[in-house]
């Protein structure tokens, strides 16, 4: 299977590269998401069997003041790339997120829950999708939560960072999530592309680790792993204010995706110790 990956230095970008160096990888000097005609072109020009797209607006809170060019890479450009692929008739997988969703409740969400995106990250995200299935080519929207990795900006690392220096943290309490490993996306990626290759259908499904947590106990969970003494004190959303409203609730059912290509939620506790080995001196 030859695989074209839009993204090179994103976190899943970096884990692909580990998993399937042969693919082909445009970063965003070969392939800029704010340009759908590179993009495009660069879909005409290959000779992949399916498409990963692996780059993203993922600032949320920046999308806060600048919801037309996160809407131009994370919306309009991912639709004409689906386009062209269902001309190919080709694979398209793309990740997206919980933040398609309302955030409220306490249970997890399915991949056919009514949408209520709550900030303009998810607006974008959301608009994506809804592009990605109007193409009507063989896709898969891959909705996750949490991405952690060695790689790049993420809440691992920040912990991580914060927690040599200081003795107490505060870290929000009531946001309940599922921390997902980069590379348990990149691997379910790469399976379903072979599926899809070899006929199955794609469609709208939901992917994170596993169990669920907050993310106090999810900075707990860090600093154990990583024998560092900082000691997490519980806060409530509202006393960490930030530009872009956060879910409450980024809990999802990622059961359909198991049971169409057989991949179970990942165990973030095993990726996080291998996330701190890799970092670790």
């Amino acid at each position: 299977m030859k695989l074209l990956v839009f993204g090179k230095t994103g976190q899943v970008a970096r884990e692909l590269q580990r998993l399937a160096p042969d693919a082909t990888y445009l970063g965003r000097d070969e392939a800029d998401l704010g340009n759908p005609f590179q993009c495009v072109d660069a879909i005409k020009e290959s000779d992949a069997d399916a498409i990963i797209n692996a780059a993203a607006w993922t600032a949320v809170d920046a999308a806060e003041s600048d919801e037309l060019n996160a809407f131009q890479v994370n919306g309009n450009t991912p639709e004409c790339m689906a386009l062209t692929a269902a001309e190919r008739d080709i694979p398209f997988l793309h990740i997206s997120t919980d933040y398609v969703f309302d955030g409220q409740g306490d249970k997890p969400f399915t991949p056919d829950h009514p949408t209520a995106p709550q900030n303009a990250y998810g607006r974008t995200k959301l608009l994506g999708e809804q592009g990605i299935r109007n193409a009507l080519g063989n896709h898969l929207i891959l909705r996750t939560s949490w991405v952690v990795s060695a790689h790049g900006s993420n809440f691992v690392k920040t912990m991580l960072r914060l927690g040599k220096d200081r003795e107490t943290l505060n870290v929000v309490a009531d946001q309940i999530g599922g921390p997902t490993p980069a590379a348990a996306i990149a691997q379910a990626l790469l399976t379903a592309a072979q599926a899809m290759t070899d006929g199955a259908p794609g469609g709208t499904h939901h992917f994170a680790g596993t169990p669920d947590t907050s993310w106090a106990d999810f900075a707990r969970a860090i600093m154990a792993e990583a024998i560092l003494p900082c000691r997490i004190t519980d806060i409530p959303t509202s006393d960490y204010p930030t530009p872009a409203k956060r879910p409450l609730n980024s809990r999802l059912d990622c059961s359909a995706f198991t049971a169409a290509f057989g991949i179970p939620r990942p165990d973030w506790r095993e990726g996080l110790e291998a996330i701190v080995k890799e970092l670790r001196p």
